[in-house]
């Protein structure tokens, strides 16, 4: 484990325990809203029996959903702490998932094709380079598996969602380049404001992030040998939402993009 990583999983670490949205298994799921959760597009198909990889993706979310679908899921995540979410759910629906901690980077642990499907939720941007992580996946996924993979948008991540304007809108103080983002820079601060299930809000230091452009992304995914079959962009549900929220900012700018992809 190298010192990004090293340093990202005690920042994890941290936000799990705080409850961050990201760390609280889901615990109300059935066979519908689990395949609402993991399967937008409707892609995913029957995966009963089938071999899952949620690669990055602790925190008893979609480990918990996919287990229900029939999935044979196996989690790797950098995050002690958000496999242990993955471990509450497991128990409370009585699966079975394989839990390992590790890098996303380093997929070495894995034969060649182990794997029928790879889901990635939100976390590629917490390293700096896609290509590895596109290279590991193409070697443990089947020929014709599916590769979920969400990341932040990297247009939204030059605009600071606290600086919100009536004339101007959200202000931007970022240059759209490949690289870590100086969160200092465009929100003033590393934490993260994370409000528990009480109510209560409290700001915990965030991990270091990572721009990567679209151009960098799709010639990634493309030149990794995968074929991009569906394309999904993660906005809010508030029909007419407060301006200057972030559930306004994600109206105008959504912040979470995903590629559905098949191995070639």
């Amino acid at each position: 484990m190298d010192e990004l990583s090293s340093f990202n999983r005690t920042r994890w670490n941290g936000l799990a325990r705080a409850g961050v949205l990201y760390s609280r298994p889901k615990l109300e799921l059935d066979e519908v809203s689990a395949r609402e959760m993991v399967d937008e597009v409707g892609l995913l198909g029957d995966v009963r029996g089938k071999k899952v990889l949620v690669l990055a993706g602790g925190g008893g979310q979609q480990s918990a959903a996919l287990g229900l679908l029939g999935a044979s899921v196996t989690v790797l995540d950098l995050s002690d702490e958000q496999l242990a979410q993955d471990r509450l759910a497991a128990d409370h629906y009585g699966l079975s998932p394989v839990l390992l901690q590790g890098d996303m980077r380093d997929l070495s642990r894995f034969g060649d094709s182990s794997f029928d499907i790879v889901y990635q939720p939100f976390s590629i941007n917490f390293v700096p380079d896609v290509r590895p992580v596109f290279a590991g996946v193409a070697r443990i996924l089947k020929a014709g598996g599916l590769y979920h993979v969400q990341w932040h948008n990297p247009y939204t991540q030059t605009y600071d969602p606290d600086d919100y304007d009536p004339v101007r809108g959200y202000s931007s103080n970022s240059i759209y380049e490949d690289g870590e983002v100086d969160v200092v820079a465009i929100y003033g601060t590393d934490t993260w404001g994370v409000e528990s299930e009480d109510g209560k809000k409290v700001d915990v230091p965030g991990p270091r992030e990572f721009r990567h452009t679209m151009k960098t992304f799709i010639n990634c995914l493309v030149d990794g040998g995968f074929e991009i079959l569906a394309f999904d962009e993660h906005t809010t549900w508030e029909d007419d939402p407060e301006p200057g929220s972030w559930e306004h900012f994600k109206a105008v700018s959504p912040p979470y993009l995903a590629f559905w992809t098949r191995r070639k």
